[in-house]
C-alpha cells in the first residue's frame, strides 16, 4: 500500500499491523470491562514497539515523526483505546528527542526505563476548572517549596493509562520568587506509588476509549525531589522555543490514531456490505449504487486526510528549519483526520443499519471512539482559526 516507504518503514508498519491483529481480538472485551488492557501493554513491550521512538543512544530505534504516524494509524485499527493511551508516552519521548528541554540524566532515565522495562509516562495537566492546558491559564494544582524539593497538592483529569504508568508529568503553579515575581508553572516528574497519590476510576463508562483507563489523579502533599522539576515557565511568558515540536508530535500522532479508527470502520463496513445479502434483494448490498456512493465518500475523505497527514509529517522530518511556520499545516492535518474519522464512523452506522447498534459489529465502538478526537487540541475552532490566519497572512 505504501511502495514509497523504506525497508525500515515497511518493517515498522508490519510490526504495528501484527500487534493490531492481536488487539482487535481483545478490543470488545476490554471495551466492555472498561479496565486497562494489560495484555496489550505486554505485547507492546515484548515486541519492541515501545522502543521505536526512543533515541538510539538510549537503546531505541529513533523513529521519526513520520514513522510513528504510520505505526500509530495501523495500531489504532486494532484497538483505538490502546493506541491513544500509548501515544501519550510516544509523543512525549518524540518531543524530548527532537527538542530536549530536560536535563540529560532525566531524559536518559526515562528512555532507558522505556527500553529495558516497558515503562510508561504521561502528562497530568488537565483540570476541571482550567479546561484544556492548551488554552493557557495557571493550574489550581500547587507546588510549595520543601526541604530537598517540593510538595504538590491538586487533582488532574483524563490521565490515560493511569494504572500502568511509571511516571506522571504533573503541571503545578509555583509561588512567586525573586526570578519570577508573578509565579511560574512547573512540570514535575512524579513517580507512581509516591505517598499521597491516589487514582480514581472515573472513566470506565465514558463514551469513548473506555479501556484507555483515563482516570483522575489526586495528589495530597506529594513530595517530589528538586531535580524532578524538569520544566519551569514564568507566568505570562511567551511560548517556549520547543512549543512547535510539542504541538507536532502531539497532534500528528494522535491524528493518526483517529484516522486509523476511521479506516477500521470503513474496512469493517465494506466487509459487511460484501457479505450482507437480504433475501428481498437476493444479492449483497455492496452491489447497490447508494452503498457504493456512501463508501466512496468515506474512503475519499480518509485518503485525503491521510495524504495531508503524511505530507505534513514528512515535511516536519525533512525541513526542521521551517518548523515554526508549520503550525497551520499541523492544525489542518488534525482537523481533517479527526473529522474524516467521525464522518466515516457515522456513515458506517447508516450503511449497516440496526446491526451497527449492537455488539455484533465493532461499528458502534468505532463511532464512540472517534468522537474523542474532537476533544484533543487543537479543537476544530482553534484549528480553523489557525488555518484562516495563515491563509490571510496574519
Amino acid at each position: 500500500m505504501f511502495p514509497e516507504l523504506t525497508d525500515r518503514q515497511h518493517r515498522i508498519v508490519a510490526l504495528a499491523e501484527e500487534l493490531a491483529s492481536r488487539f482487535a481480538d481483545r478490543a470488545d472485551r476490554y471495551d466492555r470491562e472498561g479496565g486497562f488492557p494489560f495484555a496489550n501493554l505486554a505485547d507492546l513491550r515484548d515486541s519492541g514497539y515501545l522502543r521505536l521512538v526512543v533515541p538510539q543512544q538510549y537503546g531505541g530505534e529513533g523513529a521519526d515523526l513520520f514513522e510513528m504516524t504510520l505505526a500509530q494509524e495501523r495500531l489504532a485499527r486494532g484497538c483505538g483505546a490502546t493506541a491513544m493511551a500509548v501515544d501519550m508516552t510516544i509523543h512525549l519521548i518524540g518531543r524530548l528527542a527532537e527538542t530536549p528541554s530536560w536535563t540529560e540524566p532525566m531524559v536518559a532515565m526515562i528512555c532507558r526505563a522505556v527500553v529495558e522495562e516497558g515503562a510508561l509516562i504521561n502528562s497530568a495537566a488537565t483540570e476541571a476548572d482550567l479546561g484544556s492546558p492548551s488554552r493557557g491559564g495557571a493550574p489550581a494544582t500547587r507546588a510549595v517549596p520543601s526541604e530537598g524539593g517540593w510538595r504538590i497538592s491538586g487533582r488532574k483529569l483524563f490521565v490515560s493509562m493511569a494504572p500502568a504508568l511509571r511516571w506522571f508529568l504533573v503541571s503545578a503553579t509555583l509561588p512567586p520568587d525573586a526570578e519570577t515575581p508573578q509565579g511560574s508553572i512547573g512540570s514535575f516528574l512524579v513517580e507512581a506509588g509516591s505517598p499521597g497519590i491516589r487514582l480514581e476510576d472515573t472513566w470506565r463508562d465514558s463514551l469513548s476509549l473506555r479501556s484507555s483507563a483515563s482516570y483522575d489523579l489526586a495528589l495530597d502533599d506529594v513530595f517530589v525531589p528538586a531535580e524532578r522539576l524538569v520544566e519551569r515557565t514564568p507566568v505570562g511568558a511567551p511560548p517556549r522555543p520547543g512549543a512547535p515540536t510539542q504541538m507536532a508530535w502531539f497532534a500528528l500522532t494522535l491524528s493518526a490514531v483517529y484516522l486509523g479508527i476511521g479506516q477500521a470502520a470503513c474496512d469493517t463496513v465494506c466487509a459487511y456490505a460484501r457479505e450482507r445479502a437480504p433475501t428481498a434483494l437476493g444479492r449483497p448490498i455492496a452491489t447497490l449504487p447508494n452503498i457504493q456512493h456512501r463508501i466512496g465518500v468515506m474512503q475519499t475523505a480518509l485518503s485525503a486526510a491521510r495524504s495531508v497527514l503524511h505530507q505534513t509529517a514528512r515535511a516536519w522530518v525533512a525541513r526542521p528549519a521551517e518548523h515554526s511556520a508549520m503550525t497551520a499545516q499541523i492544525a489542518m492535518a488534525k482537523y481533517l483526520c479527526t473529522n474524516a474519522a467521525c464522518d466515516a464512523t457515522d456513515q458506517a452506522l447508516r450503511i449497516a443499519g440496526g446491526f451497527a447498534l449492537t455488539r455484533a459489529l465493532p461499528l458502534e465502538r468505532y463511532f464512540r471512539d472517534a468522537r474523542a478526537g474532537l476533544t484533543h487540541p487543537p479543537n476544530d475552532d482553534a484549528a480553523l482559526e489557525l488555518i484562516g490566519k495563515h491563509a490571510l497572512g496574519m
